[in-house]
């Protein structure tokens, strides 16, 4: 049975809405499920895109699956009632390195400073940045929207690794996980309402959050990657630019 990592925020609800697998989930957060692939506790998992690149000599990549948005996304929120350009300090989530790394990026003279720090804006990602936006009138800066004006690219906030030796029904797994969204994108309205039950967000609300996410990898998905992996290099977040390495198709039982 593969140990298949979930990323406990309501983003995986289409990935697993329809999954027909013999797995044993396992959830954490982002960088929660990057260490324990590392550590081999689990055999696959989405994890940080930033966290690929500076272990890609030990993981391969699933071909056809990531997590990502064509400009704004709703869960990755920079929270300040400054304009970007008054901001001094963010206050980051541990949660996600991506995220972290494109703050620096996208803010290159702003000081980071840990959670719940005094700062002129906070970084949420995940549950806490969609309730924020849902519930606090705060303005909010959504990063996926500011990735697509700077560069025209998808923003891929995760990526599906696993560590080598890779187990066995890697690329049936995929399969599977691919089917699920197809079948979550056929029917939005019964996701939206199922997903509501789980946790406890309007489903008008997630239906809206649920078009706004992709989990294809494909080459304008792979493009957006790479350049944010030469930008998190240029900006001192990345030794060097990795090869993509995928999961081969013989990796099949």
């Amino acid at each position: 049975m593969i140990r298949l990592g979930r990323i406990s925020y309501v983003n995986m609800a289409p990935v697993f809405y329809g999954l027909e697998a013999n797995v044993e989930e396992i959830e954490g957060v982002p960088t929660e499920l990057n260490e324990m692939l590392l550590d081999g506790e689990i055999d696959v998992a989405p994890i940080p895109s930033i966290e690929y690149a500076r272990n890609a000599d030990r993981l391969r990549l699933l071909p056809r699956l990531c997590v990502s948005s064509e400009g704004a996304i709703d869960s990755i929120q920079l929270v300040t009632r400054l304009s970007l350009s008054q901001v001094r300090s963010v206050a980051v989530t541990p949660e996600s390195a991506t995220s972290v790394v494109l703050v620096r990026i996208l803010l290159p003279n702003v000081e980071i400073v840990p959670f719940e720090t005094e700062a002129d804006a906070t970084l949420l990602i995940g549950d806490a940045a969609l309730r924020s936006a849902f519930e606090d009138p705060t303005p909010h800066f959504d990063l996926g929207r500011l990735w697509r004006d700077r560069t025209g690219l998808p923003m891929v906030f995760a990526v599906w690794a696993a560590p080598e030796p890779l187990v066995e029904g890697l690329i049936e797994l995929e399969h599977a996980l691919v089917a699920s969204v197809r079948l979550a994108r056929s029917e939005p309205d019964r996701l939206a309402r199922q997903t509501s039950r789980t946790y406890g967000y309007p489903a008008g609300f997630l239906a809206r959050y649920f078009e706004k996410l992709r989990y294809s990898f494909g080459p304008r998905e792979r493009a957006g990657l790479y350049t944010f992996l030469e930008m998190a290099r240029d900006a001192g977040e990345l030794e060097h630019v990795p090869e993509l390495r995928f999961v081969p198709a013989e990796a099949r039982v």
